[in-house]
This record gives C-alpha cells, structure tokens and sequence, in this order.
C-alpha cells in the first residue's frame, strides 16, 4: 500500500504530521493559526517532540494540552531537563543523541546536532520522516570565498568560532546519520536567510548525502517564507519534491511510495 501523510505548518519550525495512525507535532513553540487545539481533536494517537531548550521550539504551554487530550506523549530532548524548562515528571520520555525508543506504533531515534539538543528520525505507518531541530550547517557565509578564515567572532555566541570546524562537526553529525538510513520520505530542515551568503548550503549538503522525498524548508519566520523558496532551485524535481510554505496554518498531503 501508498503510505500517506498530511503535513501542517504551524510557525517557525513547528509542524503537525498526521499519518493514518497518528498525529505527530514537533517544535511547536507558537501557533499563529490556532490550528494546533482543532488537530487535537483527532481520535488518533498524539506524539509531542521537542528537539531542544531554545525559546523558538519550545514553550512550556504545550504541556497545557493535556486539559484537552490526557493521552498525549510528549518526547523531549534532554538538554530541556538540563536547561530547567521543564520538569522530569512533564515528559513521558527523555532523549539525548544515540538514545532509542519505540511503542507498537512508532520507532524513534534521536540524532545528533552541532547547535543545542537532538534531531529525529522517526518511523510510522512505512514512512520514515526527519525534524532537523536546530542541526544546521549555521555559519556557512564565512565559507563561501576563496580564503575563509580560520577564526571569527560571532556576537550571537559571544565567542571565536571557527567556521571550518564548524563544517566539519556538521558533515560529521550527518555521517552519523546515515548509519541509520540513507533515505527519507519526509524531511523538515532550517532554511534561514539570517545564515546570509550561503544561508542554503547546510541544507545542499544534507540532500548530497541522502535521498528525499518531500524537502520541507523551517526555521525562516525572521527572513520570510519567500526566502526560503531559493532552496527549490538546488533540488532535483525528479527525485525530490519541495513545499513552498505560504502562511502558517497551510496544508499538503504527502503520497509516499508503494510498499507493495
């Protein structure tokens, strides 16, 4: 059989993924359409992920939509733990990179990223599906001339990085990845315009490395949906296919291959 999915836009990097025997959500930080409270009340199971502490993926008010569904099972990254926005008894299950877990429905694995947290491979319903969280190749316009240099200042981090190994310790996270799979169905990546010259790169280098499906872009709300459409140009139509989120709230129905 096709597997099938519907897939939701709900801010940022948060999005709804609705297969035939689940609803999955992931980052869910704000939820401009009010579309999140109208998904939950479907009758399937309902998964909650969140790749890390940082203020633009998680929000404690998640935890509120247990007035309305008591069967939720929220699945959390453990520097969220660490980092004190939340406590051990609000989550059904904590996970760091490496770290495995599955129920009768789903397969989770939590991979690894180069900024805060994880990111997840997630198997359901004979879909295999990606949320980047916060991986990224985030300081790629410091290596797109001729001579990067060895070492810059960024005032987002307040401190000297190095842009080269920076690289390198992203290429290495997405190596560890592909000893899980080298395909994926459904992928949702950051494509950032505040990255500047080169914003597209990490994402150029995840599709070098596997197979795609359906490529979705996140993580843009600061440079705009349109900045993240550039990313449709380095994407092969024939193997790949890209969704060029409008407004928040918007909709696609994914068609997966026949498993038959």
């Amino acid at each position: 059989m096709t597997p099938t999915a519907r897939l939701t836009y709900v801010f940022h990097s948060g999005f709804a993924v609705e297969t035939s025997t689940a609803l999955l959500l992931f980052d869910i930080w704000l939820d401009p359409s009010n579309i999140v409270q109208r998904l939950l009340q479907t009758e399937k199971p309902v998964y909650v992920f969140v790749s890390h502490f940082h203020e633009d993926h998680f929000s404690s008010h998640i935890f509120e939509w247990r007035r309305q569904r008591k069967d939720l099972c929220y699945i959390l990254s453990k520097d969220i733990l660490r980092h004190r926005r939340a406590t051990r008894e609000q989550a059904d299950v904590w996970m760091a990179a490496g770290g495995t877990w599955n129920d009768d429905r789903i397969s989770v694995r939590a991979t690894g990223s180069n900024d805060s947290g994880v990111s997840w491979v997630v198997r359901i319903d004979g879909i295999t599906l990606f949320h980047a969280g916060d991986l990224n190749n985030w300081y790629a316009r410091f290596l797109e001339g001729d001579n990067p240099e060895q070492e810059i200042y960024s005032q987002e981090m307040e401190t000297h990085i190095n842009p080269v190994a920076e690289e390198k310790r992203y290429l290495g996270e997405l190596k560890i990845i592909a000893r899980e799979t080298h395909h994926f169905d459904i992928v949702m990546f950051p494509v950032d315009g505040r990255i500047g010259n080169g914003y597209t790169r990490g994402a150029r280098q995840f599709l070098q490395q596997f197979g795609v499906e359906l490529f979705v872009p996140m993580h843009f709300v600061v440079s705009g949906n349109e900045s993240a459409w550039r990313m449709r140009e380095f994407i092969d139509s024939e193997k790949t296919v890209f969704w060029a989120i409008q407004h928040e709230g918007e909709q696609l129905e994914y068609f997966g291959r026949n498993t038959e």
